[in-house]
């Protein structure tokens, strides 16, 4: 098996609703938090707003860390860093990235009947864990400390 995946997911909640994506992937539909993986020389943070940016057209605040999840299935070992954030504001002439179909914001009730498949088991524990109020600071993230070599 490769290494991890190291991607970031983003709960922009609005009140009411989350924030969602309908993707393809390889080919299927599926439900989604905007997320994505962290780019080189990319903090989580800035990966967790650019994602949000890049798959729904939405500038967010990160407001708090959500989570730390690990996944296994066949081929694939991913760890998600799941950020709680606050919608800002639509950015206007934004291109959403090729495989994204919709972008959904959708009350609890809506996200848990909705008809597409969960990209995988950790959209709904995502879900799930901000909509019990779980919330860390972001002081728990360590971000940015470049090259140096601690003493």
């Amino acid at each position: 098996m490769r290494p991890p995946r190291l991607t970031v997911a983003v709960l922009a909640w609005d009140g009411q609703r989350l924030l969602f994506v309908e993707e393809e992937i390889e080919g299927r539909r599926v439900l989604n938090q905007p997320a994505g993986r962290v780019e080189a020389g990319e903090s989580l943070l800035q990966a967790a707003s650019r994602e949000t940016l890049e798959e729904t057209g939405w500038m967010v605040q990160i407001e708090a860390l959500v989570g730390v999840y690990e996944w296994r299935d066949v081929d694939r070992h991913t760890v998600r860093f799941a950020f709680a954030a606050r919608p800002i504001a639509p950015r206007p002439g934004v291109s959403l990235d090729p495989g994204i179909r919709s972008v959904l914001w959708l009350e609890p009730e809506r996200f848990r009947s909705h008809p597409l498949p969960h990209r995988s088991p950790l959209v709904a524990r995502c879900a799930e864990d901000f909509l019990r109020g779980r919330r860390l600071p972001l002081d728990q993230v360590v971000c940015d400390l470049g090259n140096r070599v601690p003493p």
